[in-house]
């Protein structure tokens, strides 16, 4: 990685306006939507129920005066106080009614560990937390270093570099500024995309002789953020410089290499690293197995996703919604033994909030594809039912294979009726199938019907219009009509089929 001075960035963090009052807004930059999602952060209708929080590596309880049962109960009071502020809305917060309800100002005279306490427990709402740290910056003791740590970490996770930056600012203004508060300013920046912002602070950690050397924490996010970007030779380079400091790597740096080439589509290079976790004797976490599975899926390697599922459901006991549709995307484009099966046993850990009009849509036409006209309905019905469209024409051709294989002429007449009055593409293969069908059941009037849908929707008659029409009155014995469609295809222009002569 090169080492060249970075552009001077102090300019930057010099601006010292935010969390100087309790309502101040935070704009968020948006995620952009992702069918399978890695780093996001979920959202939920309601919050979790809370168990109490370890105590901090900065602040252990030996390092506190009042004896355990005291202890217990702050936690057991920030608790409740967190379930009070999480059931705040997240945009324009307003935490004082709370916090004076709950007598935080009391909590935290008992014991400044309260903010310590409240703050990580506030992750899933950031912005309420970071209103709540404006709030805590107005009282006394003043806010400790891990609090604005933390207080940068929500404001990496709302998506407000700005705020973090500013935080950044005042923290190394009040106090000696450690690793863990530049690695926390660099999350931020690897999390809304700033590659340049995110070296520059690496290259001022690097600088600041108040800090000790990057830890491999702070490389992690370097890599991490370059493999998100998708500059493998950065993300690389990066590594060979932890390796040349003498840091261990630790699981964190293999899962953001793998989740690197991952995101890069370099199968063979993810597994790669894998392996050699394995032999270096660093043992995978939930996350390296997740992160595998997910590779495993795109790749369309069935047989080593499953290994992948059973090892982190070992883990963690569940997978989450995320990588359950990863897997089940990868059976509906790539067959598989007893795929079908598999996937009816994951749709049942799905939930109705975590329907996917894109998964939906992909078993649609698996189903199609297994010739499954029953399930392929329901999925078309679920489809219609959340009013989802179906705009690719190698969906719809899938569909009416599936009914022609089945000879389910009015079961498709009927899909076609739901298509036209839900916006689905439609295509001139759809009224072709229906003609073949009526014709191949002698049904020569609805046969004629088609046509008028045909002329309704402007699609016009082609040769193969036709010749369907001629098979028909031929299969029936008509060879009057038969003869007739033949003229009708010379003046058209079309000519006569090979091989066909008119009596």
């Amino acid at each position: 990685m090169s080492r060249h001075p970075a552009r001077h960035f102090l300019p930057l963090l010099r601006r010292r306006h935010l969390h100087r009052s309790v309502h101040l807004p935070y704009t968020s930059v948006p995620i952009p939507p992702d069918a399978i999602p890695s780093t996001s952060i979920p959202s939920s209708p309601s919050p979790p129920p809370f168990h109490p929080a370890p105590w901090p590596q900065w602040c252990p309880p030996s390092s506190t005066p009042f004896p355990p049962f005291t202890a217990s109960h702050l936690r057991a009071a920030v608790s409740s106080l967190a379930a009070s502020l999480l059931a705040l809305p997240e945009a324009d917060p307003d935490p004082l009614p709370a916090l004076h309800a709950h007598s935080f100002p009391t909590l935290l005279a008992v014991s400044p560990l309260a903010s310590l306490e409240l703050l990580p427990l506030l992750r899933l709402k950031p912005h309420v937390g970071l209103a709540v740290f404006s709030f805590r910056r107005t009282l006394s003791p003043p806010p400790t270093l891990p609090e604005f740590v933390v207080a940068i970490s929500l404001a990496s996770r709302a998506r407000d570099p700005t705020a973090a930056a500013n935080i950044f600012t005042d923290a190394s203004s009040a106090y000696c500024p450690d690793q863990a508060l530049y690695n926390a300013l660099m999350s931020a920046y690897m999390h809304s995309g700033l590659v340049n912002c995110c070296v520059e602070a690496f290259h001022a950690l690097q600088r600041d002789p108040r800090c000790g050397p990057p830890n491999a924490d702070s490389y992690n996010i370097l890599i991490a953020l370059f493999g998100r970007s998708l500059l493998v030779d950065h993300m690389e380079a990066t590594l060979q410089s932890l390796d040349v400091s003498g840091q261990p790597r630790t699981i964190g740096t293999y899962n953001a290499i793998i989740a690197g080439y991952l995101t890069a589509w370099m199968w063979d290079k993810m597994e790669a690293v894998f392996h050699e976790m394995i032999a270096g004797g660093v043992g995978p976490d939930t996350t390296t197995h997740l992160l595998m599975l997910r590779g495993y899926a795109h790749a369309g390697k069935i047989y080593k996703m499953e290994l992948a599922y059973e090892r982190a459901r070992e883990h963690a006991g569940e997978v989450d919604m995320v990588h359950i549709r990863a897997m089940l995307c990868a059976y509906c484009k790539f067959a598989h033994v007893d795929r079908i099966q598999k996937i009816e046993e994951l749709l049942l850990k799905l939930r109705p909030e975590d329907y996917r009009p894109w998964l939906n849509v992909l078993l649609i036409r698996v189903y199609a594809v297994e010739g499954l006209v029953e399930g392929m309905e329901r999925r078309i019905a679920e489809a219609l039912e959340h009013n989802t469209t179906v705009t690719t024409t190698q969906v719809m051709r899938s569909i009416i294979t599936n009914y022609f294989q089945c000879d389910a002429v009015d079961r498709l007449a009927h899909f076609v009726r739901q298509a036209e009055g839900a916006g689905w593409k439609l295509c001139r293969s759809l009224y072709h199938c229906k003609m073949v069908m009526y014709g191949k059941n002698h049904r020569l009037s609805e046969m004629h019907g088609v046509l008028d849908e045909m002329e309704y929707f402007r699609f016009d008659r082609t040769k193969k219009t036709f010749w369907i029409m001629h098979k028909a009155y031929s299969s029936c014995g008509r060879r009057s009509e038969a003869d007739t469609i033949l003229g009708l295809m010379w003046k058209y222009g079309f000519g006569s089929p090979s091989g066909v002569f008119v009596q």
